[in-house]
């Protein structure tokens, strides 16, 4: 079987004399562009032509770059922008609590003011919570019998009277407010003089002046003070402000006076229980007889 190619193939010269043809062609082209430098202007045409077809060809790896490039960027700025919010919230809690001993340390400079008007020796307390007792109105503070405190001893913050120590343990004490349905205060009205006792638990948040006659001189706004009747409370300590003023009955004998307490006493962190010793207080004075009684005598 005859295996050579076709007639046509075998046209022209030979692939030696070809590959030696165009490889001293090459070398001429080369050794004439060195010397005259007349490919020049073929090879910025050539150049220009293809040009586009070479930035068409690189669009790919470009693309590919921009993804991993964008990729990248988001990533960079996932993790910036987790980075700002944690320092955002580690800020916002410096701040909170910057502000929490801005507001602590005020209310500690009120109170070492109210110390310094009373003359009675006191002691700073602070609350640690409040009772869960839900008929009563009263708070338990960190001083107890170590500290001074005793029962029966007043309790004051920065603006007035909160209410008195009741019950006393070695390192707390338990205070009952002036709030509470229980607790029961000697005052009188700043503006008249006008003495009576005012008592808790009259309305969520109010104390409530009882037995006092309708046509007594008392107008919303009167600031109550502490008369010092009781030997327990310093006089002149701030108790509360009128709020309302309902007239009496169908008898119309009492008015029903409400009082809004002046102290912090849902608020105050800080309270200052005066160290006075109600062993030691004098009896309250004894009231004097009827005149018709001593001229009896």
């Amino acid at each position: 079987m005859d295996h050579s190619p076709p007639p046509f193939f075998n046209q022209g010269p030979s692939a030696h004399a070809r590959l030696a043809f165009f490889a001293l062609l090459a070398i001429t082209l080369l050794v004439v562009d060195s010397r005259l430098g007349v490919l020049a202007a073929l090879r910025q045409g050539i150049g220009t032509v293809l040009y586009p077809v070479q930035r068409t060809l690189l669009v790919p790896r470009d693309l590919l770059d921009l993804g991993g490039e964008y990729l990248e960027d988001v990533n960079r700025l996932r993790s910036e922008n987790a980075d700002l919010k944690r320092i955002e919230i580690a800020n916002a809690k410096k701040l909170q609590q910057a502000e929490h001993l801005a507001i602590e340390n005020a209310r500690l400079r009120e109170l070492l003011g109210a110390r310094e008007r009373a003359a009675t020796p006191s002691v700073v307390a602070e609350v640690l919570y409040d009772t869960r007792d839900p008929y009563s109105r009263k708070m338990v503070l960190d001083k107890g019998l170590q500290h001074g405190v005793l029962p029966g001893q007043p309790v004051i913050d920065a603006r007035g009277v909160v209410g008195q120590v009741t019950r006393v343990l070695p390192l707390s004490s338990e205070i009952t407010l002036l709030t509470d349905r229980n607790a029961s205060i000697p005052i009188e009205v700043q503006r008249t003089g006008q003495r009576s006792i005012a008592f808790g638990g009259a309305e969520p948040g109010l104390l409530e002046l009882r037995f006092l006659s309708a046509s007594t001189d008392l107008r919303t706004g009167d600031v109550l003070a502490t008369s010092g009747l009781d030997g327990v409370f310093p006089p002149g300590l701030p108790v509360g402000r009128i709020v309302r003023i309902e007239p009496g009955g169908s008898s119309g004998a009492f008015a029903r006076v409400l009082v809004s307490p002046i102290a912090g006493i849902e608020v105050s962190r800080q309270m200052l229980v005066l160290l006075v010793d109600p062993t030691l207080l004098p009896p309250a004075p004894a009231a004097e007889p009827p005149a018709d009684t001593r001229r009896r005598r």
